[in-house]
């Protein structure tokens, strides 16, 4: 035998041998439990003579629904009435995101600002909607919409065309024209070049060190091209107006107070927890990159937007991703004060039909679609800003 030939280590003490085990022995283990409880529970659902499937989806509802993003009515089937409470939790998750990550930012911010009262009152906004669990916070606006605006005959009407009541928030808009759908394509044509002319104004400044008023041309772009557009077509300025006809008000957009309560609730709890998040990485940058930021001449808002920013959004991203998940989820405490979100609709629709276990499974397939697009975005963002090391 040789005296440098390795040592046979035993089955049972080699490392990578017993991984494989337990990785096996895991599998078969969930496999198992798996295959006991969707056994168990076709055997009841048989024995209770409870059918199974989403044939269901093509039966007549026969419920209303009072909001809704696509044409829908009692006499639709249970898979539209889904299909509008997807709608709009997609509508109030999407909204709700864009706003609490705004008003995060600002409050993140101001936080830190040098002023002591804009600071406090950052300090007080954060600590008292932290502070207060959403539930309370979504039945206080909710209350707030019903109990102390008046009635439609008595509503709030600040200027012309706008008017806010117990019935929500009822405005004009303007009536259809074959023009909006030109200057809808000239608002993405401005918003691609805007696009090709930052990446172009990024490599500028990198090879030259020149800056270029991107955000000033950007919104002259995005404005302007719709404007041009608008003007060259006859300038079509007729409204639709609201008017009060009997108990509400026809005509116009109207947004509900549930739909306002709920949003309202969501994006200024969340957007605590944003400002938060903004704080924490802001101050992860030295006080250094700062100063050194300062003192080449460069403007507070550039040495914020060039040099804190860039750095912070590293530390940001992560936990700012979590809140941004947790909103989605908590839009579904919508169906405590009567939005008719996708949790909603599908607990009507469990009460009527008896699918329970579809009705959970379809609840908890769109949430985990809504979670796994927002961290998907947010992943590929990270990737984006992340600083590359030469």
């Amino acid at each position: 035998m040789e005296a440098n030939s390795p040592e046979k280590i035993p089955f049972f003490r080699d490392p990578e041998k017993l991984s494989i085990l337990y990785q096996f022995l895991s599998i078969v283990a969930v496999g198992l439990v798996s295959y006991y409880l969707v056994s168990n529970t076709l055997a009841n659902l048989e024995r209770q003579s409870i059918s199974t499937g989403f044939g269901f989806f093509e039966r007549e509802a026969s419920f209303e629904i009072g909001e809704s993003l696509i044409k829908y009515s009692a006499a639709d089937s249970y898979g539209r009435a889904l299909a509008v409470g997807f709608l709009n939790t997609l509508i109030v998750s999407f909204i709700g995101i864009i706003l609490t990550v705004i008003l995060g930012t600002i409050l993140g911010i101001a936080r830190l600002s040098s002023n002591w009262l804009v600071s406090r009152l950052s300090a007080i906004y954060i600590e008292v909607f932290q502070d207060i669990p959403i539930l309370l916070q979504l039945f206080f606006w909710y209350a707030f919409f019903y109990e102390m605006l008046p009635s439609p005959r008595q509503a709030l009407n600040p200027f012309s065309g706008l008017f806010l009541c117990n019935r929500g928030l009822v405005f004009g808009i303007p009536e259809w024209h074959p023009a909006f759908k030109f200057m809808a394509a000239a608002l993405v044509l401005g918003i691609v070049i805007a696009l090709v002319l930052k990446r172009w104004a990024k490599a500028r400044q990198e090879r030259t060190g020149q800056i270029f008023p991107i955000l000033k041309v950007s919104a002259l772009l995005i404005i302007g091209l719709p404007l041009v557009v608008w003007l060259m077509t006859g300038m079509p300025t007729r409204m639709n107006v609201p008017t009060l006809q009997g108990f509400n008000f026809k005509g116009g957009l109207s947004i509900s107070p549930e739909f306002t309560a709920l949003l309202l609730g969501l994006v200024l709890y969340t957007a605590a927890f944003v400002a938060e998040v903004v704080r924490a990485g802001i101050q992860s940058v030295s006080k250094g990159q700062t100063e050194a930021a300062l003192s080449i001449g460069l403007k507070p808002t550039h040495v914020l937007n060039l040099v804190i920013l860039p750095q912070a959004l590293r530390v940001i991203i992560p936990p700012l991703t979590s809140q941004l998940l947790n909103l989605t989820k908590n839009s579904s405490l919508a169906v405590a004060i009567g939005y008719p979100d996708f949790v909603s609709v599908a607990g009507t629709t469990i009460n009527q039909t008896g699918q329970a276990i579809e009705g959970v499974a379809m609840i908890m397939i769109v949430y985990l679609v809504f979670s796994l697009s927002t961290s998907a975005f947010m992943n590929w963002y990270n990737k984006r800003i992340a600083l590359v090391e030469r």
